[in-house]
């Protein structure tokens, strides 16, 4: 069976001749929505819809405006809002040394030092840096941006991240 990653997600249509505003969830969205593209269009329950291939592209406000082949009328998209985008695992660029994918990052344990911190458990991108969101036993969210000085080492091997949470970082060290 095939591993589908997500590469973007259906916010809205735009206008009436079948555009659909898409908020990328890739470091790659130009290349994933440029013409001749094949997409995996995936349910809200993430279930298989149908491939989609796109025939025009264009980043707009940190989003981006995509018509499908053979969807021409705001009636043919208007369903897929809040569907998702996802590529095959065979789709999948080949990554510089010191460079990962979203999908290889999630669950990934944190430490600092010997310390276990948690569980890395989604990727934001706010935007200068991404951030990385680890879910914590009985504790909010910690939030460290994916920076050199935060991020020490990322060993994929041992499912680990090493880190260095500096002073301000973790609100509930101060109460």
């Amino acid at each position: 069976m095939t591993n589908f990653y997500k590469v973007g997600i259906i916010v809205n249509t735009q206008g009436l001749q079948g555009e659909l505003k898409i908020m990328p969830t890739t470091d790659f969205a130009e290349e994933r929505f440029s013409k001749g593209t094949v997409l995996s269009l995936f349910d809200k329950k993430d279930n298989f819809v149908q491939e989609l291939t796109v025939k025009t592209g264009k980043s707009y406000k940190n989003m981006y405006l995509v018509k499908f082949e053979g969807l021409y009328h705001i009636n043919d998209v208007e369903k897929f809002k809040e569907f998702s985008l996802k590529i095959p695992e065979e789709s999948l660029s080949e990554l510089d040394a010191g460079e990962f994918y979203y999908h290889e990052i999630i669950g990934l344990d944190v430490y600092e030092g010997e310390r276990f911190i948690g569980e890395i458990s989604e990727i934001l991108q706010p935007g200068a840096n991404d951030v990385w969101v680890v879910k914590r036993k009985g504790k909010r969210d910690l939030l460290l941006p994916y920076i050199p000085a935060v991020i020490l080492k990322v060993d994929l091997p041992n499912h680990r991240v090493n880190v260095d949470i500096m002073d301000g970082l973790d609100d509930e060290e101060n109460k």
